[in-house]
């Protein structure tokens, strides 16, 4: 390290200038890393704190120190932080015409975390983009979809949305319709479809499960599910619910029409 130093002193006030500047940005850059990782673990770790609040202040540590970087090297090349204010301001305009996204996420990256409209590990839906939240910083929201897709949705948009949160409340309700024939006893199925319904440990009692014929179609009589159950159980129960269901009407005489149409010629 001496040596290159003596040798940029060699080449120059200018090369002196550029090695250091080189030295405090990879110094700054692996402390704003490391800062921010430590203040993400150390804030993720308790219990009443939410970890999306640890992710947010983790990111803007970070930027605040790269800030302090980015003024430290300027004033490597004779840049005052005085004459830096002066010509941030002159520039003020002209930045933000340019960056008016990004101010923008910026903004709303702070009023999400202000009204948390969701959080890490939620199943949202953000002006028509569902995904788990796997990420929110000062300017974009990272989602992750059931196949495993990135999705990055800036803050702006995502603040200007409408946002629908399925993991908001520790419970959801299961709508399952099951359609039978015509020559069907309604009332023989929506016993079979509770019955099956509270043989499932995972259905809540409060509210009560609810069973109603609620359609009379083209090829079938529909009858209406209403359940519910913790919100982690929501899928798992409706697909179940639904096979146990057919199996159950298979086994008691219940028939599952298919489409059709009668046609009547007149002679």
């Amino acid at each position: 390290m001496d040596q290159v130093i003596e040798q940029a002193n060699a080449l120059g006030p200018l090369a002196m200038a550029t090695i250091k500047a080189l030295i405090v940005i990879v110094i700054g850059w692996t402390m704003a890393g490391m800062v921010a990782r430590a203040i993400r673990k150390r804030v993720n770790a308790s219990e009443e704190i939410d970890n999306t609040l640890g992710n947010f202040a983790a990111s803007i540590v970070r930027w605040a120190i790269l800030l302090i970087v980015l003024i430290a090297v300027l004033g490597l090349y004779g840049i005052e932080a005085t004459s830096l204010v002066a010509m941030m301001g002159a520039v003020t305009l002209a930045i933000g015409l340019a960056l008016q996204g990004t101010l923008s996420d910026l903004a709303a990256g702070f009023m999400l975390i202000l009204f948390r409209p969701y959080k890490l590990g939620q199943y949202v839906d953000i002006g028509g983009t569902a995904g788990t939240v796997k990420d929110l910083n000062l300017f974009v929201t990272e989602l992750v979809t059931p196949d495993n897709v990135q999705i990055i949705v800036p803050n702006g948009q995502a603040w200007g949305a409408i946002i629908t949160n399925y993991s908001a409340h520790d419970t959801r309700r299961v709508d399952l319709v099951f359609g039978i024939d015509y020559g069907d006893d309604a009332d023989k199925a929506m016993r079979i479809i509770l019955d099956v319904a509270k043989a499932d440990t995972r259905l809540l009692n409060d509210p009560e499960p609810w069973v109603r014929v609620t359609n009379l179609g083209d090829s079938s009589v529909d009858i209406t599910a209403r359940l519910w159950c913790n919100a982690a159980d929501y899928w798992d129960l409706k697909f179940e619910l639904t096979k146990a269901v057919k199996e159950a009407f298979d086994k008691d005489g219940i028939s599952i029409p298919y489409p059709h149409t009668v046609m009547v010629q007149q002679g």
